[in-house]
């Protein structure tokens, strides 16, 4: 089953409340500056052509939402928590795709599924928000040609990754794998994670989430709007690779390619496509994943109501 686009679910950043003790915000800040981008010892693979080709006047595609977005009021840069699986920093650099500036204090939002293709927040509803993992017994069979249209397929939980769209209600109060931090003045916001699994009907992907123009205080973001909706996708020979590291390993569900997506816009970096590097023989050590983002702070994009592509109409 895929997350299918539905109606609209705006959200402006009213509030985002975070109890951070004295100066332990600069602390992480800090900390999170020096999270290792460098080259592994050994020998590595680096996936896709280097970050200099990048293009910084060309808009970040804008994706759909999805059912499983939650102001979790998390303000960290380790979003780990106790979920297996391998370690990934992900670094990203906003800039506004007009002027090629770097967007300092900007909100950034990720999330993305366990190992095994849970979601925090919805683990009621199994992989993928699909019960299990499982593929419904009427799903589809084939690759998709087009964006599904009609009712969705009978047992898709309403708003999940099968449902009829809009935003699901969490059904627990975990938080794994979900958090926001700022850019610096260069642009730059990173994350302590793990490398993605994946889900019945989408490939492997993180969502992400930038807002501006709000105000950051000791309670945390209040305020502003959201400038960029979107995800962020891994090359198939990554994901290839993680399947062959526990607990990617144990994770039976059926996986959509990179090609064969509905929400991947195919165009490569400019949709979301990550560059990333790891040492191809002990994947296990870790992953180095980032991005340039163009965004355009003026305006707005917070759901389904985004400049989506015509092959992303469906999520």
């Amino acid at each position: 089953m895929t997350e299918t686009q539905g109606p609209a679910h705006k959200r402006n950043m009213t509030r985002r409340k975070v109890v951070i003790a004295g100066g332990a915000a600069v602390a992480v800040a800090g900390v999170g500056g020096g999270i290792a981008v460098n080259a592994f010892a050994g020998e590595t693979t680096t996936d896709s052509t280097s970050s200099s080709a990048e293009t910084c006047y060309k808009l970040t595609t804008e994706t759909t939402e999805g059912p499983y977005y939650i102001d979790a009021d998390k303000l960290r840069q380790d979003i780990t928590e106790d979920q297996e699986g391998i370690p990934m920093t992900l670094k990203l650099k906003v800039i506004d795709a007009e002027t090629c500036k770097p967007v300092k204090n900007a909100a950034v939002d990720i999330w993305h599924c366990t190992a095994l293709g849970v979601y925090s927040g919805y683990e009621a509803m199994g992989s993928g928000g699909a019960g299990g993992g499982s593929a419904p017994t009427d799903a589809p069979s084939g690759t998709p040609t087009d964006a599904p249209t009609g009712e969705p397929p009978s047992g898709a939980p309403s708003g999940g990754t099968g449902g009829g769209g809009g935003h699901s209600e969490p059904t627990d109060d975990e938080r794994y794998l979900r958090g926001t931090w700022k850019t610096d003045k260069h642009g730059y916001v990173t994350f302590k994670t793990i490398f993605p699994g994946w889900y019945q009907g989408r490939c492997v992907h993180i969502h992400v989430k930038v807002h501006v123009d709000g105000t950051w205080t000791d309670a945390g973001y209040e305020g502003g709007h959201t400038c960029h909706t979107g995800q962020l996708f891994f090359s198939e020979k990554s994901v290839l690779a993680s399947a062959e590291v526990s607990p990617y390993s144990t994770n039976t569900t059926t996986r959509t390619t990179l090609t064969e997506d509905t929400i991947y816009p195919q165009n490569g970096h400019e949709g979301g496509l990550l560059y990333i590097k790891y040492d191809k023989k002990h994947m296990a050590k870790g992953v180095h994943a980032h991005l340039t983002m163009g965004v355009a702070p003026d305006e707005t994009h917070d759901s389904t109501d985004t400049q989506a592509s015509a092959s992303a109409s469906a999520s």
